[in-house]
This record gives structure tokens, sequence and C-alpha cells, in this order.
């Protein structure tokens, strides 16, 4: 049996240079030939990467005081989306879904945005300027009636990702068996199971390399987008409690993480706006978690393969958003990522939401940085429910 690593331990051996380091996918590998045992003798820690679209995302930030009058804000927008401005003078939050209130698409074709605060955060982190409005009804300490003007991301005195719920430990795969076509926030599905849509990286993807969380905390450090990033806790919907199969994973969707970075410290590449025909505005978001190998124990959770992830195949024509719990199969992840899948004795296209290739280059990146000594890992201060 291999002796348990503590992270102070792996953190020693990061800063001397001599931690291993692989990414998710070769550490399937390396479980597969040398054992789950050898392997967490050989590997200290490994990476993890999703590059998926996200909706419970966004941006708390504060625009500053100018020259006086002071300003209590209780309307903003930025590119004309709408901000939500009920914090405390100049601070407001600005979410990845709220539609720009004069979106010429949207006049045409009612509810098919497609600009919105997912894209404001993308202009902003790609520097470029962004119109911000400001108004106020003026108090005896906050007399400014109201400002209007470009701004850029430099010019914010705090400018912080705050992700409510990302990185989704499994998902639905969406259909339509209807026969007309559904708007969903997993695009557009066309009737009579003519596409499936999928969102997940599959063996990269974080939560399935930690199925009960014992890693993963607040005050986890992570690659949020480019820079650096902390788990806050919890994500909103987190479930604590699926049905899991084998090796732990869950057979539906499942926890969530909470998640605030810098976004003066982002990259672009990682941090994208989207827009879904017929459902609305979007974030991509680039998240990569570190999983130290603690034990046997998660060397052989981080030795998951695509085959052993089972995906359930939801019908959204029907079954939701009525939350029906009815569901038509698990499918693996590894037939989804050959194009097409069976449903209902049909051969329907399947078509991913997540990059692979930017998940994996995500896991890389933070390999690199760790491998590095760029990047340590750091205890969970509260650990997140799962049983």
């Amino acid at each position: 049996m291999a002796k348990s690593k503590s992270i102070a331990e792996i953190n020693a051996r990061i800063k001397q240079g001599k931690a291993v380091v692989l990414n998710a996918a070769e550490m399937t590998e390396t479980v597969k030939r040398l054992g789950k045992a050898k392997a967490a003798r050989e590997v200290d820690v490994v990476t993890t990467g999703t590059f998926s679209p996200m909706c419970s995302s966004g941006l708390l930030f504060n625009i500053g005081q100018q020259s006086p009058p002071a300003l209590r804000a209780s309307q903003v927008s930025l590119n004309n989306v709408p901000a939500y401005a009920g914090l405390a003078a100049v601070d407001s939050y600005l979410g990845a879904t709220e539609p720009a209130a004069d979106d010429p698409l949207n006049k045409v074709y009612p509810g098919k945005f497609k600009y919105g605060g997912g894209h404001v955060i993308e202009d902003l982190v790609k520097g470029r300027p962004v119109r911000l409005k400001a108004l106020s009804y003026g108090t005896d300490c906050y007399p400014n009636a109201g400002i209007e003007r470009e701004i850029t991301l430099a010019q914010l005195p705090f400018a912080q990702i705050f992700n409510p719920r990302n990185c989704y430990q499994n998902y639905n795969v969406a259909v339509n068996v209807t026969n007309r076509t559904v708007y969903t926030y997993m695009g557009p599905l066309k009737p009579n199971l003519n596409n499936c849509n999928y969102a997940t990286a599959g063996l990269l993807s974080p939560l399935f390399n930690d199925p009960y969380l014992r890693t993963i905390g607040l005050g986890t450090k992570i690659f949020l987008a480019g820079g650096v990033g902390w788990v806050l806790g919890a994500g909103t919907q987190h479930n604590a409690r699926p049905k899991r199969g084998e090796r732990g994973l869950p057979l539906s969707p499942a926890g969530t993480l909470m998640l605030r970075g810098d976004l003066k410290g982002m990259n672009a590449r990682y941090l994208r706006g989207l827009s879904f025909l017929g459902y609305g505005c979007t974030l991509a978001v680039g998240v990569g978690i570190p999983i130290p190998i603690l034990d046997e124990d998660m060397a052989f959770f981080t030795g998951v393969a695509n085959e052993d992830i089972l995906m359930p195949v939801k019908d959204y024509g029907h079954d939701y958003p009525h939350c029906d719990p009815r569901v038509l199969r698990h499918v693996p992840y590894s037939d989804l990522m050959t194009g097409e899948i069976d449903i209902l004795d049909k051969k329907v296209p399947a078509i991913p939401l997540t990059s692979y290739s930017l998940s994996l280059e995500i896991a890389n990146a933070l390999k690199d940085w760790i491998a590095g000594g760029e990047f340590t890992l750091t205890e969970a201060q509260e650990k997140i429910p799962s049983a």
C-alpha cells in the first residue's frame, strides 16, 4: 500500500522542482498501466480542465468615485447591459446572462438576444472600452445625479469574476422528442431526435476526478480563465447526495462550485461571451483544478476513463423545464465523443458544447504552472458536503 502524502509534502516537492504532475488524461493511462498503488507513489498532482458555457457567472465591480460630487448609483449599465446596483455607492454586479436593453435582434425576434453580460466581460478583459452609465436619485452625502462615459478594465478599481454556480459534476444530454424545435440553454434542439447536445470535458472534468470532493473546498486555489482563482464553497443547486454509479460517479447533475478571481489577471482566450439562439446570452469559462494525490483512493479516482462516465439523456421537449425525473437512458461519455449515439432505436448526432481541446489546454497550462514552481496547492478550509 502506498504511503499517504500531505499537501504540505507535495508543496515542498513543487518548490524543489521535484513534483510529478500529470494531466487527467495522462493519469488515466498511468493508473491503467501501473495500478492505483504504484501511481499513488509516483504521481503528486493531477491537473484537470474544462471550458464550457457557465450561465451562473458574472462580474462584481466598483467604478470608483470621480471628483466631487460623490455618486450613489441606483441604476448602472455597461454597454447598455443592466447591472444590479443595489449594493452600496458604486458597487455593482453584472450577470453573464443579462441581455442588452437595446439588443437590435431582440426587437425583431423576441428572446433571441445576441449581446449581453458575458460579452461585456469579454470586451473588458480584451481591453476594449465599454460605455458606463450610472444614475442616482441623489442624497445629501451623494448629490451626483449620474455619470456617462467610456471606461476600460484598467480604470476599474475593483473587478472580480464572481460565479455562483460553475463546474457541474455531470449534466444532462439534451434531446428533443417533439415535432417542433425547442430553444434551450443547451442550444437549439431539433425535432424528432435529430441532434443531442452535451456539456462536460469527460475525464478532464474537475469533479469527475474528485467525486466526493475530498480535496476541493473553501480556499482551494485554481486556474480561472487564465488567472488564479479560488473556490468559495458549494455552488448554488449543489446536490450533495446524488445517486452514484461505479467509481462514485454521479448519474445526474450533482456537485457545483462557487468561484471568484481577479478579472485583471485573466485571459480572454478562456472567457468568452456566447449567444444561444432563442435562449439568450451566457459566458464560456475556463477552469482548471489541481487534484493532489494524497493516497491510493485519489489515484483511483483520478484514473477515471471516459467510458466510466455515464450521462443522463433527457427530453427537453417534454420533461424540461418541468423537472420531470424521467431519463431516456444513460450514455457513456466515450460514446458521445464518437459523434453519434443510439436513442430510442435511432442514431442521433452528438454535439459538444464544451471544448475538449481547450479543456486539455487548460489542464496542461496548470500542469506547467505547477511543474515550474509557479503554483502551489492549498488546503480546503471548509469541506463541501458530498456523501
